[in-house]
């Protein structure tokens, strides 16, 4: 264990913030002391809540100046929306000029901005302020997903060659707040929301254990876009009665589907892919995560709805609506996939722990916010690539830019 503890303040109180409060219930060096939420009362059920999961001594904090000015936090986890993130950081790196001591750590939630001029200012930022940071990037910590690709470069490439494949998709039917599909302030759809992990992962399975993900060189992108289902007449009238009426896909819709292949070089000069596919019409048990990869005489798959529990209900049993089986839970009769403690299964606990360890110095950062900017770079070449119908060299001219029509309110499919 760590000689000190890290005192860690959440800006957000939202769905992303209380599933890193409930991982830190498993993260040993570290107590939550602070929330901050432009939404008081969230705040402070955010705080009640870190109480009551016995992660710290949580107190709602009036304002991100008066959370980093005390010197008992150490780390901000951010976690609010992507439309503040620019505003937060700023708030964040002006308030150090108060504060005593340094902060040790800024982790950031994905993506780690809407577009790339917004993500080159908050790492030229945090980089301008001294500060350690991390990409909170949760899949790439999924226990199941880190053992499978230890094992399959241990075992299969060792043996038969280094794997030229990899797969990665997120689905489920849509996100739980209204900015998420406002594509001004999201930054764009599923493509921007979620895209981020899938892109991500593929490179990682991709990439040798002990190199770094920039051994495996993105050097070609393909990608789609399409809205499959929520700008149909029915589900774009149920989505505003949902979502309220700055949520309106007849008039400004995003993307619920989106496919990507890219073409990575590897150290060696060979040509390895990556796939991924996110949606947001995905219909099904609930959040569906998988991935696989595949190598000449070696594969492996993951599927978080492939659980080991599954519960049935007849049509005699009635109850409310909820998420109390999985994420994003679409039904409460019939046979039912069960993911028990989804912020290990998904990787929220270990990902936690490591940047906990990481800011008290037990161990280097495995993902910063330079990570999260390539991870940017690559999105809005996907975007760019939509647009115009074809395969782009990546880094394509103009990327620094570039805003998607999708979050211009422009795009209409």
């Amino acid at each position: 264990m760590a000689s000190r503890r890290l005192g860690v303040g959440v800006i957000g109180s939202g769905f992303n913030a209380r599933f890193h409060l409930e991982a830190f219930t498993g993260v040993r060096d570290a107590d939550v002391l602070g929330i901050w939420s432009p939404n008081r009362e969230r705040a402070g059920s955010a705080a009640e809540l870190a109480r009551n999961l016995d992660v710290g001594p949580a107190r709602a904090y009036q304002s991100i100046s008066e959370l980093v000015a005390d010197p008992t936090i150490d780390a901000i986890w951010l976690c609010g929306p992507n439309h503040t993130r620019v505003e937060n950081v700023e708030e964040i790196c002006h308030a150090l000029a108060r504060r005593g001591s340094p902060l040790l750590g800024i982790a950031c939630e994905k993506p780690l901005a809407r577009n790339v001029a917004e993500a080159l200012r908050v790492t030229e930022l945090v980089r301008g302020a001294g500060i350690a940071h991390g990409y909170l990037e949760n899949q790439l910590f999924a226990p199941q997903l880190e053992i499978g690709r230890a094992l399959l470069w241990k075992r299969g490439a060792s043996v038969a060659g280094r794997p030229y494949l990899a797969r990665a998709a997120e689905e489920h039917s849509g996100p739980h707040a209204p900015w998420f599909w406002q594509g001004q302030l999201q930054g764009g759809g599923v493509l921007n929301d979620m895209m981020c992990h899938s892109a991500l992962v593929v490179r990682h399975l991709l990439t040798e254990p002990g190199e770094s993900l920039g051994s495996v060189r993105p050097v070609r992108v393909t990608a789609h876009i399409a809205s499959l289902k929520w700008t149909q007449a029915p589900y774009a009238d149920r989505l505003t009665q949902l979502m309220g009426s700055d949520v309106d896909y007849r008039r400004a819709p995003a993307e619920d589907f989106a496919s990507l292949t890219v073409e990575f070089r590897t150290p060696d000069g060979r040509t390895v892919l990556g796939e991924a596919t996110t949606s947001w019409s995905f219909v099904g048990p609930g959040l569906r995560l998988s991935a696989e990869l595949l190598g000449p005489e070696y594969s492996m798959s993951w599927n978080t709805l492939n659980s080991g529990l599954q519960l049935f209900f007849s049509r005699e049993v009635g109850g409310k609506s909820g998420e109390d089986l999985l994420e994003k839970q679409n039904a409460e009769l019939g046979l039912m996939p069960v993911v028990a403690q989804e912020p290990v299964a998904y990787g929220y606990e270990a990902e936690d722990r490591h940047f906990v360890r990481a800011f008290l110095g037990l161990e280097p950062v495995r993902l910063t916010f330079d990570d999260g900017l390539e991870v940017v770079r690559l999105l809005m070449t996907a975007y760019m690539s939509a647009e115009q119908g074809r395969t782009l060299d990546f880094p394509p001219a103009g990327l620094e830019s570039f805003v998607p029509a999708v979050a211009r309110g422009a795009w209409r499919p």
